[in-house]
């Protein structure tokens, strides 16, 4: 049983801070040619974090309650600058529960990815409030029960759009699209 969750945290902390820098970047817009690439390698690294997460010995913090760690992240503004840049691209086929059911949903890529930042945004204020175990807590329960499976149906979208637009789209069709998606009611 790991004691001291410091070193831990404080290699989560970066790659969540790495993780909102990234979103912030995107959801600027001023570099919306980079948009698709940027999110893969960062939701990428960010999954590639939350395996960590989920491999490790369950985190116990020595309290049985959560501390109050301040008001929820608004990040609503993000959310909305992620729909606008998506466009008609926000939008995709997702599964409920592809063990269980199989059921087929909707999904939407920006709210994907602001759930995923709420949840990281959490534990965030656990460990810049100096309570590192509880951060190592809330990343891994809210891993396993919510933002990993929502950044890995982001990873798979990601992945796919990019896989379109570079592999199998004409210059024409590419064109289409963008206009397409710009152009989207919402």
């Amino acid at each position: 049983m790991v004691d001291d969750w410091t070193q831990p945290a404080q290699d989560m902390h970066a790659e969540v801070a790495a993780y909102f820098s990234s979103l912030e970047e995107v959801a600027s817009g001023e570099a919306a040619e980079s948009a698709l690439p940027l999110l893969l390698l960062s939701v990428g690294q960010l999954c590639a974090a939350g395996a960590r997460l989920g491999a490790l010995v369950d985190v116990v913090p020595a309290e049985r309650f959560e501390p109050d760690a301040g008001p929820d992240a608004d990040l609503e503004r993000v959310r909305e600058a992620l729909h606008a840049l998506l466009g008609g691209l926000d939008d995709y086929c997702d599964l409920e529960d592809p063990v269980i059911t199989g059921e087929v949903t909707r999904g939407s890529l920006s709210d994907d990815l602001v759930a995923v930042a709420a949840d990281l945004a959490h534990g965030q204020e656990h460990y810049l409030a100096g309570r590192p175990t509880e951060a190592m807590w809330w990343w891994q329960f809210s891993y396993l029960s919510s933002w990993g499976e929502r950044a890995a149906a982001a990873l798979r979208v990601l992945h796919t759009l990019l896989a379109h637009v570079r592999l199998d789209a004409s210059d024409e069709q590419v064109m289409e699209a963008e206009l397409a998606a710009l152009h989207a009611v919402t």
